[in-house]
């Protein structure tokens, strides 16, 4: 496709012009000629009119060709949305003989007692509560090969007992999931029967902000819909996990988009559509792909194995904030911050430990933990390679050999408490609005550290996510198991004028570090 830039809006206004100046010449010489023709009784003498008057409006028509107009998107879409396909699952609920918990009414209301009676509209639950049901749920798809392979999202298809896909000329197949990938919220699924379907390429190449994007999909099950926008943003975190890596793009796409391609302008896919940016649960222009390049690495080895294996270094880390920077003695926030290495892990091994900072992967400088999870979770298990680390303050190099990442596990809820084991007894530590006592004394509490018995909702810590539960393991890379440990390393950090001091936090079965400030008195 020609590049046809708004840009040029005044060459376009200008052309424009020069073509109505030769139109009202073609006009002039027309009616000149005839009354010339009228007037004095003799037809173009020595052929001049004639000639003038089709030169004219050649010109014309040639000058018309030549002017560049308004770019459009109907040709692209022409080409690619054959590719787009509607994905239709039936999802296996189980429920208990009384689901109450899915309506918004009261219970004994009259809404309530008449959903309960005569059912409802899609999100209420009306007569359920016998064994099983199956729940209808839509996304969109598209085909990568022409044989029948088709990408779409891992939240449109899991837990799916039956899928079928629509194509853009209206026939259903019956589909089959390949393999999953609820990381990256990616599936790869194959249409049993039909062959030569019409696929979308994925883009070699990375989009860059303020380029022209398609979201085709098919949201609210009404068939293929096309919306346009630009790519806004790049690397967006949005919470959806270590991997998060996401193009934003501001256009408006909807619920049933998910699973959808976003095609640049040469027709090349750059993104799967996944979530959308929505306060009030519809589009209000702003949704999030996942990169063509980590759709690449996914679908690989979901065609290949059903399953993805990801590099593991096990440790648990966070990204260094500009106050723990700070109470490190850091000139930049960069770096991934481990809070704690997992026993046995790879990471263990090569003598990491907490509090140490991995600044490089191999060659590839480290910006922050997201990063490192990025980039070690692109390696193969089993490779060998050379991690940068910082430990208190000294640089050095270490070679572990890279474990395979386990699978998920349904995170175990932890609130902290155990019983008895929140003691009201314990020590104060005002400047950081908490009361503290030996982990040792309070009840489940573990052996090590001082364990967090109550916090002011309005203090620093309670600002900075501590809760009663909580166990303080180091202060400022010192080892605290008394209430005086803390007040000691607290009083340290403010002779030697520091602004905040370095906490590692025990919360259920994680650990990480947060910076609070030393204060005053």
């Amino acid at each position: 496709m020609p590049d046809r830039n708004f840009s040029d809006l005044p060459s376009y206004r200008a052309q424009r012009r020069s073509v109505f100046s030769l139109r009202k010449f073609a006009l002039m010489a027309t009616v000149v000629g005839g009354v010339g023709a009228a007037v004095y009784g003799f037809h173009a003498p020595f052929g001049s009119y004639d000639g003038l008057v089709s030169s004219a409006h050649a010109q014309v028509n040639q000058d018309l060709k030549q002017v560049q107009k308004p770019v459009g998107f109907a040709d692209i879409v022409e080409r690619v949305k054959p590719s787009v396909i509607s994905v239709r699952v039936k999802i296996e609920e189980k429920q208990s003989a009384d689901d109450t918990n899915d309506l918004p009414f009261p219970p004994g209301s009259p809404m309530e007692r008449f959903f309960r009676r005569f059912g409802g509209p899609d999100g209420f639950p009306g007569n359920r509560g016998r064994g099983h049901s199956l729940v209808t749920g839509q996304g969109s798809g598209f085909f990568i090969s022409a044989d029948g392979y088709a990408v779409t999202n891992n939240h449109v298809v899991d837990s799916a007992e039956k899928v079928e896909v629509t194509t853009d000329d209206g026939k259903t197949y019956k589909a089959k999931v390949i393999g999953t990938d609820p990381r990256t919220d990616l599936a790869l699924i194959k249409v049993e029967g039909g062959g030569n379907f019409p696929y979308a390429k994925l883009s070699d190449e990375q989009p860059r902000i303020g380029d022209w994007v398609l979201a085709v999909g098919n949201p609210f099950g009404l068939g293929g819909t096309v919306t346009a926008g630009i790519v806004s943003a790049r690397g967006r975190d949005i919470g959806n996990g270590p991997y998060d890596d996401f193009i934003q793009i501001d256009a408006p796409v909807n619920k049933g988009n998910s699973g959808g391609p976003a095609f640049d302008i040469d027709g090349d896919v750059i993104g799967v559509n996944t979530a959308i940016y929505s306060p009030s649960g519809g589009s209000v222009g702003i949704a999030f792909s996942i990169p063509a390049s980590t759709v690449k690495q996914v679908v690989a080895q979901l065609k290949d194995k059903g399953t993805v294996s990801r590099g593991w270094i096990g440790v648990q880390i966070q990204t260094i904030t500009p106050e723990i920077a700070d109470s490190l003695g850091l000139k930049k926030a960069e770096g991934a911050l481990v809070a704690e290495p997992q026993p046995n892990g790879p990471a263990a091994k090569a003598g990491i430990q907490s509090g140490d900072i991995i600044t490089r992967v191999n060659d590839q400088q480290v910006k922050d933990s997201r990063e490192l999870a990025r980039t070690i979770g692109g390696m193969a298990p089993g490779a060998s390679i050379k991690l940068g680390v910082l430990h208190k303050g000294e640089e050095k190099t270490l070679t572990l050999t890279l474990g395979e990442l386990p699978n998920l596990k349904a995170a175990k809820a932890d609130d902290g408490s155990d019983g008895d084991s929140q003691s009201s007894v314990g020590s104060d530590l005002p400047n950081l609005g908490l009361t503290v006592a030996p982990a040792k004394t309070v009840a489940g509490a573990g052996k090590d550290g001082v364990v967090v018995t109550d916090v002011n909702p309005n203090g620093a810590s309670a600002e900075r996510g501590l809760k009663q539960g909580d166990v303080i393991l180091e202060v400022a890379g010192n080892n605290v198991s008394t209430p005086e440990d803390v007040r000691k390393a607290l009083s340290t950090a403010k002779a030697d004028n520091k602004n905040s001091v370095l906490v590692r936090i025990k919360s259920g079965d994680s650990s990480r570090f947060v910076a609070l400030p030393v204060g005053k008195g």
